[in-house]
């Protein structure tokens, strides 16, 4: 009993620890004081986050997504608005060049009409110069050659 004597007790709560299970003892006391301690951390950060919550301004929060739903409203009116400007544009101009192709037909045909027109009085005008040149020139070569048969037929003349 003597070896007993000089290991180190330990008493806890009345009882009596020795060698290993006073080691055992510290590490079961050190473990759960480390449990304690990380409880109450998780409970102290909890209890942050509750006030953290529960100073949130949740009016602010809605009247800040009011604003926010109110200018979204009006930007996808303004955006609507600008389609149907631009769809009514794009219609005006659609009948612009609709209008401009229509005269430019129309403006094709009477060009072509008028050198139609043009090219038959040519024609006509050339006929008509060929013609009359035809009949100066057959008039002429009758009237040679009544000149020289009249020349041939004087008899002065040999």
């Amino acid at each position: 009993m003597a070896e007993e004597d000089e290991k180190t007790t330990i008493e806890f709560g009345g009882m009596s620890f020795t060698g290993g299970k006073a080691f055992a003892l510290v590490t079961a006391l050190s473990t759960l004081g480390g449990a304690a301690w990380g409880g109450f951390e998780v409970y102290k950060d909890y209890m942050d986050m509750k006030e953290i919550i529960q100073n949130i301004d949740t009016d602010a929060i809605a009247a800040r997504n009011d604003v926010i739903e109110t200018k979204l409203d009006e930007a996808i009116d303004y955006a609507n608005s600008i389609k149907g400007d631009l769809r009514d544009q794009i219609r005006s101009m659609q009948s612009d060049v609709d209008r401009v192709e229509r005269v430019q037909r129309e403006n094709d045909d009477l060009v072509r009409d008028m050198i139609d027109k043009a090219q038959e009085r040519f024609d006509n005008k050339r006929d008509s110069l060929a013609s009359d040149n035809k009949l100066a020139m057959d008039a002429l070569e009758d009237r040679l050659n009544k000149k020289l048969q009249q020349a041939l037929d004087n008899p002065l003349a040999n």
